[in-house]
């Protein structure tokens, strides 16, 4: 398992709800939060190591030993309240910053691991997380969300990001989209 960067299609693709949680599901999300801290994340959504269930992992603290780990299984966030912009980045498109503009506060509404029911409404960082990680789990990448003016400024890093993808996919790095879209629909069986 590793992170996918910028444009890989799966980070395009819209999760689907999971419907059961076992030992393999148990041992990805493990994964998942190694993989988070050994980039210095504080979220990690599934769709980002080329998963299309609606799952994310986060920690606020970026450190196992610090801070609570958290698992978000189908999140909905609603109710949102306020706006405020901050600088936000991307284990997808690592060293890339933006300003994005999102609701302060917001509720939202998932499950945990063990089948137990999440409501909680949260302001600050935690709620901007919630929020860009559920907008993995949509298909939807924070430089969407950027000013188009902002967008401008960052087209000659994007495309250095679609240059080394196209390059990987050349050389057989990365699977064609048939290949990829098979995948993810078995996934999809196994667990939505």
């Amino acid at each position: 398992m590793e992170i996918i960067t910028y444009p890989h299609p799966t980070l395009r693709y819209k999760s689907k709800p999971i419907k059961r949680v076992d030992a393999e599901l148990l041992a990805i999300v493990r994964e998942m939060f190694d993989l988070m801290y050994e980039a210095n994340g504080v979220g990690l959504a599934a769709n980002q190591v080329d998963l299309p269930i609606r799952l994310f992992v986060a920690n606020l603290e970026a450190d196992p030993d610090k801070g609570d780990e958290m698992v978000f299984i189908n999140p909905i966030v609603s109710n949102p309240k306020g706006s405020e912009g901050d600088e936000e980045g991307c284990l997808s498109l690592p060293t890339l910053y933006g300003n994005v503009m999102r609701p302060k506060r917001v509720r939202v509404n998932a499950y945990n691991l063990k089948g137990e029911e999440i409501r909680i409404d949260i302001d600050g960082l935690f709620s901007r997380v919630i929020q860009h990680e559920t907008d993995h789990l949509d298909g939807v990448l924070f430089i969407d969300r950027m000013s188009e003016t902002a967008k401008v400024e960052v087209e000659d890093e994007l495309d250095v990001f679609v240059t080394d993808f196209n390059s990987r996919r050349e050389t057989g790095g990365i699977p064609a989209d048939e290949a990829i879209v098979g995948r993810l629909k078995e996934w999809e069986d196994k667990y939505c």
